[in-house]
């Protein structure tokens, strides 16, 4: 059976490719998981006992970033992330090919830009020694940047080696 045009090669059900996509899913489905029962649990310990926990709040907009991203990671792993892409209305042919290809380099090297600068913040929290909650250090909070990043931009460029049109809608 033949994919429809622009539709992403189905990944294999194997291999080290196939496990590392069922860990990212497995680690937003866990994120997810810990944020509704955070949530839950501090709102029912204001509620019932009008006490909490102050590190739960900043721990829980940690989470949130983390799950966002890693779910950016996933949507580019799909080909699903959000594209402008006016060109794929315009152009045939070769030429489509080649504007999505250009068009995937453009995020690879955005996405790049931004991993560096997220290792940047991870090296100038890492040096002040700044402190997230309670005893942990908000690098460790920001490692998501850059490993997210990094990890969005490697896929984006292996596209744009592949590229494929994408479907006109």
């Amino acid at each position: 059976m033949q994919d429809a045009p622009g539709a992403t090669p189905a990944a294999p059900n194997s291999g080290p490719l196939h496990v590392l996509h069922r860990v990212e899913d497995g680690l937003i489905g866990l994120l997810l998981v810990a944020l509704i029962v955070l949530a839950a649990t501090q709102i029912v310990a204001r509620l019932l006992f009008n006490a909490g926990w102050p590190w739960l709040d900043p721990l829980s907009r940690v989470l949130v970033v983390w799950t966002a991203l890693l779910g950016a990671l996933a949507a580019v792993r799909e080909d699903r992330h959000i594209s402008l892409d006016i060109a794929s209305v315009f152009l045939r042919g070769p030429l489509r090919r080649v504007a999505r290809a250009a068009t995937l380099l453009l995020a690879s090297g955005i996405s790049a830009t931004l991993a560096w600068y997220g290792w940047r913040l991870v090296q100038l929290d890492h040096e002040s020694g700044s402190m997230i909650f309670g005893n942990v250090p908000a690098w460790q909070a920001e490692l998501c940047l850059p490993v997210v990043f990094g990890l969005m931009a490697l896929r984006f460029f292996l596209r744009a080696l592949v590229a494929r049109p994408a479907s006109t809608p």
